[in-house]
Formats: C-alpha cells, sequence, structure tokens
C-alpha cells in the first residue's frame, strides 16, 4: 500500500495510508469482487455488489473523526446551497472579531486558515493532529455548514480551532491582523468556479484579499491553492505568481512540468478533491512560501 509523506517543514510529518479503490473492484464493505468462474453475468455482479461511491470514500478518508454519527438537532440533515454570490449586500459587512482568548485555547499558537472551509472535516483532521502546537480557523460563507462544523468541534473536544461565517474578501484582514500569534499557512482549496465569464468577479481570489494573505503571513509561512478546474487553478496561480516579491514557489516538492504539485503534501484530502479524483479529474496545486 503507498504512503503519502508530508513533508512540508510548516507542519509536523504525517504519514498516512493512501486508499485507492477502483470503480469496479469493490462493493459496499470494502472486500474485493470474487474473481473466480461464475454463471452470473458482469451486469448480474454490479446490480447484486453495489459499487462503492465517492461519498464512502469521504468516509473512510476521515473515519478517525467519527463524526458522521453525530447528529446536529437544530439542522438536521442541513441542505445548503452550492453556491452564494459574495457580493451581496448581506455579506459586504465585515464580521466581529472574536475575543481570541474565548475560542482558542492559546490563542499566541501559529494559526493555520482555511479560506472557504465547507464541513469543516478537512480542519478539524488537521486540528487532531497538531492539538497544541497550532490553531486552525475556517472562514465560510454558507452559515449552516458553520453552525454544524462548530457543533461537530465542541463534540470532539477540540479547543485549537474555530469556524466563522464571513466573506473572507471582506473580513480576512480584520480578522487575521487582531490575531496574537503568527499566520503561518493560508489554504483555498477548490474554491466555486463561478464559470460563467459575467460571474468571474464573485470567484474567491481577488487581488484584494491575495495581497491581504501576503501582508498578513509569517515570513516562511505558506499558501496552499488547489482547484480540480485548470482555468480555476490557473487564475488563483496567476494571482499568487504577481506577488513574486514576496512570495516565491516552493520548488522543493515534486511537481509537473507545468509547475502543479503531484499529490497533496497536507496528509488529508479534501472532500471536493475526494470527489474529483474519484471521478477522474487532475487537481491541480501550488505553494507558495513567504520570503523573509
Amino acid at each position: 500500500m503507498a504512503h503519502t509523506i508530508l513533508k512540508i517543514p510548516f507542519l509536523s510529518t504525517i504519514t498516512t495510508a493512501a486508499v485507492k479503490f477502483s470503480k469496479s473492484s469493490l462493493h459496499g464493505n470494502g472486500r474485493r469482487i470474487c474473481q473466480c468462474s461464475s454463471p452470473l453475468s458482469t451486469s448480474q455482479v454490479q446490480q447484486r455488489q453495489p459499487q462503492i461511491r465517492s461519498p464512502q470514500l469521504v468516509a473512510l478518508e476521515y473515519a478517525d473523526l467519527s463524526i458522521p454519527h453525530i447528529v446536529c438537532e437544530e439542522l438536521g440533515a442541513t441542505r445548503v446551497r452550492q453556491h452564494v454570490n459574495p457580493l451581496s449586500s448581506t455579506l459586504s459587512f465585515p464580521v466581529e472579531v472574536p475575543d481570541w482568548n474565548d475560542v482558542f485555547e492559546d490563542p499566541n499558537l501559529p494559526l493555520v486558515v482555511d479560506i472557504g472551509s465547507g464541513s469543516g472535516r478537512f480542519v478539524m483532521w488537521l486540528a487532531k493532529r497538531n492539538h497544541g502546537s497550532k490553531n486552525y480557523m475556517g472562514l465560510e460563507i454558507r452559515k449552516k455548514l458553520v453552525t454544524r462544523a462548530e457543533k461537530w468541534a465542541k463534540e470532539l473536544a477540540l479547543n485549537n480551532i474555530h469556524f466563522v461565517f464571513a466573506n473572507a474578501t471582506i473580513s480576512f484582514k480584520e480578522l487575521i491582523s487582531t490575531y496574537p500569534g503568527p499566520l503561518m499557512l493560508v489554504s483555498i482549496l477548490c474554491p466555486d468556479p463561478h464559470f460563467k465569464k459575467r460571474h468571474h468577479k464573485r470567484r474567491i481570489i481577488q487581488k484584494p484579499l491575495v495581497e491581504a494573505i501576503t501582508d498578513t503571513l509569517m515570513p516562511g509561512g505558506h499558501v496552499f491553492i488547489q482547484s480540480d478546474v485548470l482555468e480555476v487553478a490557473i487564475d488563483m496561480r496567476n494571482y499568487f505568481d504577481a506577488e513574486s516579491a514576496k512570495l516565491v514557489f516552493e520548488s522543493d516538492l515534486e511537481s509537473d512540468n507545468e509547475g502543479w504539485l503531484l499529490s497533496n503534501p497536507m496528509g488529508i484530502r479534501t472532500e471536493r478533491e475526494i470527489h474529483a479524483e474519484f471521478e477522474g479529474a487532475k487537481i491541480y496545486r501550488r505553494i507558495y512560501r513567504k520570503l523573509s
């Protein structure tokens, strides 16, 4: 079984088994379908043996969080809009800055921020493994997801993570500038692509946010971007490449001829990443380091 080694110096080294499945080699309980002779046709076997689906892969990858069983009484099954307009008037004001002593046990620890944290599983997984050494904050524009993530974090007794319902474009700099500790990593992973040209202005990566991230990042800190949509990945790349006076591409990690990282260095994939790779999509990744 292959293993992925997290080599980025700003995170603790993590080894995680890389779980790989083919669509036709596994059924629902994870055992291989018998390859011996059978009078059943292929279609009959497929009907009898339910194929593994990407949500099952998500559950497997995040199994040690043990949160699928946790029911949010206020939200139930939690149905949310997939696309939110960040230019809406209701999202045009900065959020209130929290009392960092209330949300983190030690607010002086280095901070990792995930912009567009979605369900929050990705940063919760990291927070659980780096308890006592790093704090984590998820910024999400869909309020129901933030409410549920906060309940999950409380259930898991994680006191080094906090979720904020916020438009990062508006609130990022004000939030981070008040944080007592250093900002060591910002991740923006598979953001909403807003495909229509007239909606490109809704994309999360815009010059003001890129400048805010660059300015508040600690020397030696990192920015991790990725997307399963090449157009969006190139758009993000162009914005951060333009900050070359302060940021450099982290060339120590293995990449292809186009400059995209060959693997995810974080030790865990996002849910969107799992779904996309299950469907055969390529993930385009870049990591930047702030110059000292």
